[in-house]
């Protein structure tokens, strides 16, 4: 319980101290999903799952913003923008990473429904970009607005264009 008070404070303080920001509302609720999986007692995590999948839905539908339990999410990610927002829930999202309006982090075929991004640490994903497929997105990287990643992108570079193509920073 005290990592989860602990990552929604550090959640808060990303988002501007404010508690009336879409991307840390849906941080919240994200973070309680994660938190009623460990609660142990099936009688007392069942009401939970009820009340977190209400809040989720309430969210995706109101702010436009997907974010599923099953997400492995590190810290202080800063959900800039609402709205078209879409992350596969076997999406991996390191540190300190930005994401904008109208992202998808999520598969590319329906032949492997279960790929999805793994996100470093520092990732600046700009307004419109779809990271597609089970491509590896490196430390501090920025993906331009409107990019469109089917490749791995190696620490450090700029990815843009349809389909991306990388630039050094």
């Amino acid at each position: 319980m005290n990592t989860f008070f602990k990552q929604i404070k550090s959640d808060w303080i990303a988002h501007d101290r404010s508690i009336y920001k879409p991307g840390f509302k849906a941080l919240l609720i994200y973070r309680f999903g994660n938190w009623r999986m460990t609660v142990k007692a099936k009688s007392l995590r069942a009401p939970l799952s009820v009340i977190y999948r209400f809040l989720e839905r309430r969210v995706r539908f109101k702010y436009g913003i997907e974010l599923p339990y099953t997400v492995v999410l590190g810290e202080r990610l800063i959900i800039e923008h609402q709205h078209g927002i879409v992350i596969h829930g076997n999406c991996v999202i390191g540190d300190d990473c930005i994401i904008r309006q109208g992202v998808t982090l999520g598969n590319k075929s329906l032949d492997k429904p279960l790929d999805a991004p793994v996100i470093g640490s520092k990732v600046n994903i700009g307004a419109g970009a779809k990271i597609l497929g089970a491509v590896k997105i490196g430390d501090n990287v920025t993906i331009g607005a409107n990019a469109v990643v089917v490749k791995d992108v190696p620490a450090g570079h700029t990815a843009v264009g349809i389909p991306a193509k990388l630039i050094s920073n």
